[in-house]
């Protein structure tokens, strides 16, 4: 089975790395094109045995599964590049998140699927997000669910789910780590505390907050009331956090949203469907 992935970027070369160091594909098993020949160069030192295509239609041509990973905004000219070279029996997946099923399924002959994957692959850990669109069978919905599987847990969704799932899986290392290091720089100004120390105590608390919450049976409410005791200082200052974020939450989700709308508008008027979503 060949693999194809268009763009090496920063997620489709993080995809191929994951997929090769964790045994999921094989060097030989994976076929690559970029426009950035410096790009492929690099990736053909760190990969070698993987196959360089000289164009995008070559990789589409050679590929059983074929990985898109470009800006929302390339999507319609990439389809437009490698429509003809594409086959009904082959399964195109879309990493990003805003193009749609339905763009792709009016674009492409092939069977399609979006698929959210998260920086977290790099170490086999996280969820990717899956949504099958409605040309694929059993079959093949179960070999894209088992390649996902080397790399994280993949987790069917609905596409209208699809921006709140990824706040949550993609975006959500990005918004916690900002938690993370604004709290150890307040603790390193108020206290001295060594920084290094402070990562390691933080990261360690996460992994096993993570693992309480999936394999420890609590519900996030649960171990808040477990950890803060009434009248003590984890309850105090839990009750200062709840004022402060009162919110914060709410509007960083109407952000996501907000410009998520904008690019599904841009990409319907790319593709001359001018907001006619089929599964609304």
């Amino acid at each position: 089975m060949k693999v194809g992935f268009i763009g090496t970027g920063s997620m489709g070369g993080l995809l191929i790395d994951a997929f090769l160091s964790s045994g999921g594909l094989r060097a030989g098993d994976v076929i690559a094109s970029n426009r950035s020949p410096q790009k492929l160069a690099r990736l053909a030192q760190l990969h070698p045995g993987i196959t360089l295509a000289e164009s995008n239609g070559e990789t589409a041509v050679k590929s059983d599964i074929l990985f898109l990973c470009v800006k929302p905004m390339e999507f319609k000219a990439l389809t437009d590049e490698i429509g003809h070279c594409l086959r009904s029996e082959q399964i195109v997946v879309s990493i990003t998140s805003p193009v749609q099923i339905y763009h792709l399924e009016r674009a492409l002959p092939s069977k399609i699927a979006k698929i959210i994957p998260s920086i977290t692959h790099s170490i086999y850990s996280g969820t990717s997000l899956c949504v099958f669109g409605s040309r694929l069978g059993n079959e093949d919905k179960a070999k894209l669910l088992q390649l996902m599987s080397h790399i994280g847990t993949p987790v069917e969704i609905d596409e209208h789910h699809t921006r709140i799932s990824s706040d949550f899986s993609s975006c959500g290392p990005a918004f916690l780590s900002y938690f993370i290091e604004r709290w150890i720089e307040a603790g390193a100004e108020a206290t001295g505390i060594d920084r290094t120390l402070a990562v390691k105590l933080v990261a360690e608390m996460l992994l096993g907050t993570g693992k309480l919450l999936t394999e420890g049976g609590f519900t996030p409410q649960e171990l808040q009331d477990r950890v803060a005791v009434p009248g003590g200082i984890t309850a105090e200052a839990l009750n200062h956090l709840r004022c402060s974020l009162d919110g914060v939450f709410e509007r960083l989700i109407a952000t996501t949203h907000g410009k998520y709308g904008e690019d599904l508008a841009k990409l319907d008027s790319l593709f001359g469907q001018d907001g006619i979503h089929p599964n609304k």
